[in-house]
């Protein structure tokens, strides 16, 4: 498998980040095994005067981006569209198309949602600035989708995101959280804020049972994308002690906030799952793997916010760029 991060600026595509993370990249698992053990048999087998051939499998590639807290409508999210475009026509080639789809991480709509699946803003902030993308966005749910920014959510108008699926040529989210499969890929959407909420809402228990029941039927990779992150540096940090501010221990009940989080990512999906995006804090950050799986972060596709150093290591960080990621399996 080879995952390349490539960023964007407001004049071309910033190329230098590609050569980083292609040397990091080696140390990923190709996903190739050599074969250990060592065939016994010494039987020769008959010479029958002819020789059968197999056809050699086809070659499965699938590639895609990921890329999360875009629904700005801002210029900065249409030049990483553009940068976008300009990196999927140059990926294309005889084989496979150079991008066949997106994953779209949540804050698809700043900042509070959408009041009706007519909104104007899923043409002003989705539909324009990716009018000139032809491949389907695989969209999840972030917390202002949920309308929670300020001093509450409003959670009802989280289905008009699922809704728009019908609306859209683009836009697919088949319901709050799904399952799909490309090839020999198994991509899991998850909705985070519902884990997020679930020691007061009991709001993820569904979702438990739903991923326990897929997961043993995945296929070769299995790869998983939600808002929220397990492990960032940026400044929602890491899950079970997100914002890194103690005072919110007992005013959500003496839980840290992101425990939910936590505790899901390590029953299900450390060692279970080759690779969790997400998005939440607007960087790019490619951490050491963790448990098992690797996590990253790409939630700079309409702006910026700093790295504040929570102390994981990581192969590749940037917060000076707004950008995406272009993955190759």
């Amino acid at each position: 498998m080879i995952l390349l991060l490539w960023a964007c600026n407001t004049e071309k595509v910033d190329t230098t980040d590609e050569t980083v993370v292609e040397d990091t990249a080696q140390i990923v698992d190709t996903g190739i095994e050599e074969d250990s053990n060592t065939d016994t048999d010494t039987d020769i087998p008959t010479d029958t005067g002819t020789e059968e051939v197999e056809e050699p499998e086809p070659a499965q590639i699938v590639r895609f981006v990921a890329m999360g807290d875009g629904g700005e409508g801002n210029d900065t999210q249409y030049k990483v569209a553009e940068a976008l475009k300009t990196v999927c026509d140059a990926k294309t080639d005889d084989i496979v198309d150079g991008c066949e789809f997106a994953l779209y991480l949540g804050d698809n709509i700043y900042d509070i949602g959408v009041e009706s699946v007519t909104d104007q803003q899923f043409y002003d902030k989705f539909e324009a600035p990716y009018a000139e993308i032809d491949f389907p966005f695989y969209v999840v749910l972030g917390n202002h989708d949920a309308g929670c920014w300020g001093a509450g959510c409003e959670l009802y108008k989280t289905e008009y995101e699922v809704d728009y699926t019908h609306y859209s040529d683009k836009w697919t989210m088949f319901d709050q959280y799904y399952r799909f499969d490309v090839e020999h890929v198994t991509l899991f959407g998850l909705d985070t804020n519902a884990i997020m909420w679930d020691p007061w809402l009991s709001s993820g228990d569904d979702q438990d049972v739903w991923f326990d029941s897929e997961i043993g039927s995945a296929l070769d990779w299995k790869i998983a994308f939600g808002h929220h992150p397990y492990i960032s540096n940026g400044q929602h940090g890491n899950a079970g002690a997100y914002e890194g501010l103690d005072w919110l221990d007992w005013a959500v009940a003496d839980v840290p906030l992101g425990t939910a989080v936590k505790d899901f990512m390590d029953a299900r999906v450390c060692g279970q799952v080759d690779v969790y995006f997400s998005g939440h804090d607007h960087n790019r950050q490619w951490l050491e793997p963790t448990c098992g799986t690797e996590f990253i972060v790409s939630g700079a596709a309409a702006k910026t916010t700093d790295l504040q150093g929570r102390g994981n290591p990581t192969k590749f960080e940037d917060d000076r760029t707004a950008g995406f990621m272009w993955v190759e399996i």
